[in-house]
């Protein structure tokens, strides 16, 4: 797992700068349990039985309610929130009883805005039709459904647990519920070829979901994946194969009806997420639970990571935050840029040259025209918009997102 970021210490009470809340409030609940760690996964999840006691899916709703209070206190109440997202690990590892309980408290403590937006990551394996549908009864609007793969070669490669008949079950179990269903898969396994993976887009495909995410696959130093790899075991992702199964994915996605709105994410129309879009928006969210990470006004903070650890703060009344970064309104514009490039809808030429309301001086604005113009005739910015006043990215742009952002900040 990958260790957390270094900054000032946080306050024990989980204060914040007194600024007024400029942005929309969304909610990020993170479940670390898993039933068993992939081999690909760095993110900050354990299995049931290694913790012990204080540390229990069990007991997991209840500990984050003393979270959940402090976020309100220190927010004074906040904004009603727009989204809501249950991530991990495995949200569905626990009950939906559960779910249902830790989404009422938040409903309780904030208010959540007339149709907004709640989703939860699913592990195929993890849910069945009673269960979707006691979601859908507690207030989830939204279901995302860990597919992964339809080989099931890939999905031994990446130690998954479901087979590839199940995910259609899941997929059908939703829909009969009433809830909006998205797919997430992962390219560049070891051992893929192209024909496994035009293999699991077309079943994603047949499966008519409203949302289809792929990512990617990027193999850490500290995972077991890393281990196999730096071992020789297993080959090391190659960057012209996840290029080619990019291109793939989008043009077999695009010819289905998806459409691009975020690199790696493509919908129906009318279903981009809008948890998704927050975070692409630089927008603000509080995360709940062990590891979370947070951005409130330009004042980024996370949690200690061990959930026992995490747990003992709370039982003593003090903020779970390990540290805290407060971003200068000249971050706040890099941040802005860094993320809202990778969307569809682009950025005008001007973002982040001037503060609200302000126009940005000749230099400046003649520096990112001249940027710009180059990443045009390199085949990364798309001509025509650029032309109306927008930074947008071409294919080719999604595939080098980060050489876009570097030029538009050297």
């Amino acid at each position: 797992m990958p260790e957390l970021p270094d900054g000032e210490e946080a306050p024990k009470d989980g204060s914040l700068p007194d600024i007024a809340m400029d942005r929309p409030l969304s909610a990020y609940v993170h479940v670390p349990f898993c039933q068993v760690r992939c081999g690909y996964c760095d993110f900050n999840t354990y299995t049931s039985t290694e913790l012990g006691a204080g540390a229990t899916p069990r007991e997991y709703d209840t500990q984050l309610l003393g979270e959940i209070a402090l976020a309100g206190q220190v927010l004074d109440g906040g904004k009603p929130l727009s989204t809501v997202f249950f991530g991990g690990g495995t949200p569905t590892f626990l009950q939906a009883s559960q779910l249902a309980h830790i989404l009422g408290v938040l409903e309780l403590v904030f208010g959540i805005e007339e149709g907004a937006e709640v989703t939860t990551e699913a592990n195929p394996e993890t849910v069945d039709a009673e269960y979707l549908r006691a979601l859908k009864e507690a207030g989830f609007t939204r279901v995302s459904v860990g597919m992964q793969s339809a080989s099931t070669h890939v999905l031994a490669t990446l130690d998954r647990l479901h087979t590839p008949e199940r995910v259609p079950q899941v997929i059908t179990w939703a829909k009969d519920a009433g809830l909006s269903s998205s797919l997430d898969l992962i390219y560049g396994t070891p051992g893929e070829s192209l024909d496994d993976w035009r293999h699991s887009l077309r079943e994603a495909i047949s499966m008519n979901p409203d949302h289809i995410s792929a990512y990617g696959l990027g193999i850490e130093p500290g995972t077991k994946m890393g281990q196999q790899v730096k071992r020789g075991i297993l080959p090391d992702t190659d960057p012209d194969d996840l290029a080619a199964k990019y291109e793939i994915a989008d043009e077999m996605l695009s010819e289905a009806g998806y459409s691009w709105y975020e690199v790696s994410n493509w919908s129906k129309p009318g279903h981009q997420s809008r948890h998704n879009m927050a975070y692409w928006r630089n927008n603000n969210w509080w995360g709940f639970g062990p590891g979370a990470h947070s951005h409130i006004n330009g004042t980024r903070f996370w949690n200690v990571k061990h959930p026992r650890t995490w747990a003992e703060r709370l039982k003593a009344g003090e903020s779970p935050a390990a540290a805290r970064e407060i971003l200068s309104p000249e971050e706040r514009s890099e941040e802005d840029i860094m993320l809202g490039i990778r969307l569809a809808e682009g950025l005008p030429l001007t973002a982040g040259l001037a503060g609200p309301g302000e126009a940005p001086n000749r230099a400046a604005l003649a520096g990112r025209r001249h940027k710009t113009m180059l990443l045009a005739s390199d085949g990364l910015l798309d001509p025509t918009e650029l032309a109306g006043g927008r930074m947008v990215l071409t294919l080719k742009g999604r595939l080098l997102a980060d050489t876009v952002i570097r030029t538009l900040w050297d």
